[in-house]
């Protein structure tokens, strides 16, 4: 599968947020994206996910065209940041609404999905009353519990503590080996480092391919 994007544009009141981003992303591949913020990482995960209408360009999975013979990604995992699920469900309870709108897994997708990420399928918290780290492990668990061929993530370690950043990293990699295809943006060089197969840079809406894995975010 490949997903390519060919001079996406996004203008907002005449300011280009994306400016001209020409790529080429693979299955089994995992993408990085550094950039300050602001720089058009999120922007560019939601052109090409299909949240967001580009001003020009186009973007193609396979022989498909977004916007054109669909609006959203098919099978598509994806993590923004400021994620906001239901506050007075459990995570479990929140997972298994999600599932409810494609109908492709149940429980035991779901209960393996939580655990992946380090969270208890039995946990009666409300997802109101969860640490910042719980919230962000169960939004990484929304992403990849359908096993989709795409994922997007968002900054995916922010308020994580250690040992949850190597089982996200883990978790990562697992996706990578099944076969998906993975888009990673974050500001820890140490994510990028470890797990990207290639780097992009992005300024002013500008992506740029980096030389080898240098990092200047």
């Amino acid at each position: 599968m490949k997903l390519i994007a060919i001079d996406v544009t996004k203008t907002i009141k005449g300011k280009a947020i994306l400016s001209n981003v020409t790529l080429t992303l693979e299955s089994g591949m995992i993408y990085g994206f550094v950039g300050p913020n602001g720089s058009g990482k999120t922007m560019l995960f939601r052109a090409l996910s299909g949240l967001m209408s580009v001003t020009s360009g186009t973007v193609l999975l396979d022989d498909k065209v977004l916007k054109k013979d669909f609006d959203v990604l098919p099978n598509l995992g994806i993590l923004l940041e400021n994620v906001s699920l239901y506050p007075s469900l459990t995570g479990y309870e929140n997972l298994e609404y999600l599932a409810k709108f494609q109908q492709k897994i149940g429980k035991p997708e779901i209960e393996i999905a939580l655990r992946r990420v380090g969270l208890d399928p039995k946990d009666s918290r409300k997802y109101g009353k969860y640490s910042l780290g719980m919230k962000q492990r169960l939004a990484i668990a929304q992403a990849v519990m359908e096993k989709p061929d795409i994922i997007m993530l968002d900054e995916p370690t922010n308020s994580l503590d250690l040992e949850s950043v190597t089982s996200v990293r883990q978790l990562i990699r697992e996706e990578k080996e099944r076969g998906a295809l993975i888009l990673l943006a974050s500001h820890n060089p140490d994510d990028i480092q470890s797990l990207a197969d290639k780097v992009y840079s992005i300024r002013d809406g500008v992506v740029h391919e980096e030389g080898g894995k240098l990092l200047e975010i």
